[in-house]
């Protein structure tokens, strides 16, 4: 009985504490920054893609491809997560030809929500 409450009053300061803390605890992972940069025009192939969010992101479950206009998947398939900055995501790209590229991302959020986006880029002949 008398774990049944300490059980219910550990569980209200948790939702105490949920319900206190700042907002932006809550807020979802947006993307800040990209490289290349989101309907970027290139001269030559990138040798990575590279992005930024507003905050951490997990590192479980974090993605990111380069799709070609096919529908092909054209990255190197190795998605890493910088270890001194957990809002960067980067993966590496063998020489691409001229042509439109979506790069596509999964990321989960502090809040842990999926976040998906998706961005394109262009290499000219």
């Amino acid at each position: 009985m008398k774990s049944d409450y300490i059980k219910t009053l550990l569980k209200s300061f948790a939702l105490i504490a949920a319900l206190t803390s700042p907002l932006s605890v809550f807020a979802h992972a947006i993307l800040v920054k990209s490289q290349p940069e989101q309907n970027a025009t290139l001269t030559a192939s990138p040798k990575q893609i590279d992005v930024w969010f507003n905050d951490k992101v997990g590192g479980e479950y974090k993605a990111v491809a380069v799709i070609d206009s096919k529908g092909n998947r054209v990255d190197n398939k190795d998605v890493q997560q910088e270890i001194l900055d957990g809002s960067h995501l980067y993966c590496t790209l063998p020489e691409l030809p001229a042509g439109t590229y979506t790069v596509r991302y999964r990321v989960v959020s502090i809040d842990t929500h999926i976040v998906t986006g998706k961005f394109q880029f262009t290499i000219q002949p």
